[in-house]
């Protein structure tokens, strides 16, 4: 192989253009695996209560080293990392409740009740929360262009959500049909969960904005992330203990869910921060993001493959209207020179660059 292309292929010669997109892509690819292993757990016998308690607790040594590093790497003005107000840490606190904590709560409990390509899909309407939101607190005017943009997406949103609505079978067998709750009532619970996850992050996003700034992402989302870990199991270990273990007990899963677990962990939550995060130092954030969009389709092809979920014309249409939203938002917000969101540095999950889900 190596004597027909003259030279090994490596991530090192693809040179920083072809390191970035490769990275960004990875790591969109792998923030939305989480859906795919959350769901794998449930068909073990897990719940969203300690899926995302086992989740955060693998997560939380890493993301302890991720706030101690920061603290000793320059910061964004090329100073030496200053210790944190206690303003800053109300903040960070506040931010990790409402970007990492709601957002991922909300995420697990609606993935019990939709598909994951639904869940991508809603998740994926990030930037149109965060422009709306821009619109309603800072008095900032949408231009057509904009509005063309967030209808788009939310139509092929809605094309999706028809498409799980058809797939009723396949959701009255999961835990919506096991709690006797009927497949339509199923799939509006869930979507409304996942939007609400959607739109905590959006709230993330918008506080974030000048934080970041001053502290550096990297910083910013190690003690976040920390603030949320604390908060999931704490809500771990009261839930359990409330329900006698009914709720967010683990003592019947089978070693493979601590696996999926470990997966999720490390390979959809705290190495894609660091892919993505490296990808938009390569690219810039507008490319990454871009480069993000193979995110949701990454969805329907694991969701296929591992989940047998069905994949119809309807959800390619719906997908390709969201994507095609978001790219004219994305063009329609740069000729505007108006919405500019802060950066994205990891997520739980959300959309465009990455999400912290």
């Amino acid at each position: 192989m190596q004597a027909i292309f003259g030279r090994r292929l490596s991530l090192s010669s693809l040179g920083p253009m072809g390191q970035g997109v490769a990275m960004a892509a990875l790591g969109a690819i792998a923030f939305s695996g989480k859906a795919i292993v959350a769901k794998l757990m449930y068909q073990l016998g897990a719940d969203a209560v300690s899926a995302v308690g086992l989740r955060m607790a693998m997560a939380f040594p890493l993301f302890l080293w991720m706030a101690w590093w920061s603290g000793r790497v320059l910061a964004p003005d090329g100073q030496p990392a200053r210790p944190m107000s206690r303003r800053q840490w109300w903040q960070v606190a506040g931010l990790g409740f409402t970007g990492y904590y709601l957002a991922s709560t909300f995420d697990f409990l609606g993935l019990q009740y939709i598909s994951a390509s639904l869940e991508r899909a809603i998740l994926y309407l990030n930037p149109t929360i965060v422009l709306l939101f821009s619109a309603l607190w800072y008095r900032r005017r949408i231009s057509p262009a904009q509005i063309l943009a967030v209808g788009l997406a939310y139509a092929g949103v809605a094309v999706v959500w028809l498409h799980d609505w058809d797939a009723a079978q396949l959701l009255s067998s999961q835990v919506g049909g096991a709690s006797g709750m009927e497949a339509v009532r199923a799939v509006t619970l869930g979507s409304l969960l996942v939007l609400g996850s959607a739109i905590s992050y959006a709230v993330y996003l918008m506080g974030s904005g000048q934080l970041v700034q001053t502290l550096g992402s990297l910083r910013l989302v190690g003690h976040a992330s920390c603030v949320a870990c604390v908060l999931c199991l704490l809500q771990w270990g009261v839930v359990s203990w409330w329900t006698e273990g009914r709720v967010g007990g683990v003592s019947a899963l089978p070693w493979q869910a601590y696996g999926l677990s470990a997966i999720n962990a490390v390979a959809c939550t705290v190495l894609p921060v660091w892919l993505v995060m490296r990808g938009v130092q390569l690219l810039g954030a507008s490319l990454a993001a871009q480069v993000g969009m193979v995110g949701p389709l990454s969805t329907i092809w694991m969701a296929a493959w591992w989940l047998d979920e069905p994949v119809t014309g309807r959800l390619i249409l719906g997908t390709a209207a969201i994507l095609g939203g978001i790219v004219i938002l994305t063009k329609a917000s740069k000729a505007a020179g108006g919405m500019k969101p802060p950066p994205k540095p990891a997520e739980p999950g959300a959309s465009g660059v990455g999400t912290a889900e």
